[in-house]
This record gives structure tokens, sequence and C-alpha cells, in this order.
């Protein structure tokens, strides 16, 4: 069991890294050569970033984005473990260590390797978005707004995540506008809307998912709401054909969740039944994970 852990964790954390990889080379390699800029406070870490390299006159391929993204990650990452989880906690601590390793250590192109913007945006959007989606469906965040999405959707049950990034992203490119020029404004929230869609794709935390397990074992319930945090509903019942007693549990997940579900329930009960329904509209006391 515990070996099965390390495993599992050494998958979970290599993905994380994966995902840093793509994410940093992305932005590195297709992005920054085409004068573009990202959302959220890896964007913020840009602009500082090109102020900071215009006015020391530094090499414009030595990217210092990453050093400041994770300074102004600090007060996140406290926020993140005093009041989300450890678990959320230790995946956005690793992918935000490796994120400012890569953004150091990628060499930015000194003339761009796809001169096209739109091109570039799109490109850069999908290896990008496949990098951020493979660190969330491993558990990890890249930090910054996914932190403070995290933490307000768990204090107000009726917060919109995806609002708060449109109002963050909002301000960074109104400033790309005004200190920049109007077209890298746009070509960048072109390139947010590509990151954007490639990471719904890969992630789906935003999918419910009814299951609906029949058991004639004890205590899945438990393993459920104490693993996973879920809450569960329990009915007797029994077979129609067999007549025998039998226990039928419910719980609303994220499809994300499915296989960490299946773990449990097996482990306890090799074989009982279970039917999984995805694309539930849930109201209510439900809560959506990053």
């Amino acid at each position: 069991m515990v070996k099965n852990e390390k495993v599992e964790n050494l998958k979970k954390y290599g993905t994380i890294v994966a995902g840093a990889f793509l994410f940093c080379l992305g932005i590195n390699l297709f992005i920054v050569p085409v004068g573009l800029y990202n959302g959220g406070v890896v964007g913020i870490s840009q602009i500082i970033r090109t102020l900071v390299n215009d006015y020391l006159s530094l090499p414009a391929n030595f990217d210092i984005s990453g050093i400041i993204n994770f300074l102004l990650n600090v007060p996140l990452l406290f926020l993140a473990y005093k009041s989300i989880s450890r678990k959320f906690f230790t995946g956005t601590v690793v992918s935000i260590v490796f994120q400012t390793i890569f953004f150091s250590i990628i060499a930015i192109p000194n003339v761009p390797i796809i001169d096209d913007r739109l091109a570039a945006c799109l490109i850069g959007g999908i290896i990008t978005g496949t990098g951020i989606g493979i660190t969330l469906k491993a558990g990890g965040s890249g930090g910054g707004i996914d932190i403070l999405g995290v933490y307000f959707a768990k204090k107000y049950s009726d917060f919109s995540v995806g609002k708060l990034g449109i109002i963050i992203n909002a301000f960074i490119y109104g400033g790309c506008a005004i200190l920049f020029e109007l077209p890298i404004a746009i070509y960048s929230i072109i390139y947010t809307a590509f990151f954007g869609l490639i990471v719904d794709r890969i992630h789906y935390q935003n999918i419910n998912t009814t299951a609906t397990i029949f058991t004639k074992k004890q205590n899945i319930e438990k393993s459920i709401m104490s693993e996973m945090g879920r809450g569960v509903t329990c009915w007797k019942g029994y077979g129609a054909y067999t007549g025998e007693d039998t226990l039928v549990l419910v719980t609303v997940i994220s499809k994300y969740e499915i296989n960490q579900l299946k773990k449990i329930v097996y482990d306890i009960d090799d074989k009982a039944f279970v039917i999984f329904n995805e694309g539930m509209n849930v109201t209510g006391n439900f809560e959506k994970r990053l």
C-alpha cells in the first residue's frame, strides 16, 4: 500500500513538473519572442520584467519573469497553506518552483520561431494550455489566480473563478494597451482564449458526475468522505432477482475524481457495481475543485 502510494505520488509530481515545463516552453519559445503577454500573475511578472529590462538594459533573451512570478506567488502560497489544503499547496509549490527554474533556463530565441503572431498564439496556446491542464489534472495548479479562485470558491459557494480571471486579465491587457501597443493587447487576449480552451479540454473540474454505487460491503461511504471529502447518501435496497440486501450509495464528484473513487470502491469491494452519469446540473453545497 505504501509502495503504491509512493508510485502514485511520483507520477503526480512528475506530471506537475512536465506541465510546468510545457507551460514555460510555450511562453518562452512562442509568446515572448513575438512580444505577447500571458494572463494572471505570470502576465504581471512579464510586464514588470519588460519594464525592468528596459530600465536596466538587460539582454532580451535573459528572462527574470520566473523569479518575479515566484516572489509574487509567495503570499498566495501562504494563503493556500493556511486556508485551502496541504495537498493543493504541495502540488502548487512544486509547479511554481519548477516554473521559476524553466523560465530561467529555457532561452528566449533572438529571432521568433514563428513570425506570424496569430500562429504563435495558436501554437503557444496549445502548448501552455496542455501544460497547465495536466498540472491541474494531477492535483496541482499554476499558482496566482488559481489560488485566489480556489480560496474564494471555498469561502463563497456562488463565487465564479472564471469571472475573477476575466477581471484580473482585463487590467493586465488594459495595461499592455497603455504601456505598449494595442495590437499586443489584442493578440495577447487571443492567445489567452486559445490557452483557456485547451485547459478546459484537458481538465474536467467543471464536469459534474453522479456516481451510484451498489455494494454489499460496509464502510465504502466512510472512505469516500474521509479520502475525498465528498458527501454520500446511503439507502438500503435489495436485488429484485436475487432478493439479497444491498447498499445503494450516491455521491457527486468532478469528472477527474472518477479514478480515485473507483480505487476506493474496488479496494473494499471488487464486486461492486458502479454507474456514472456525467454533466449533471448540481445546485446547493457542492464544492468545485481545481
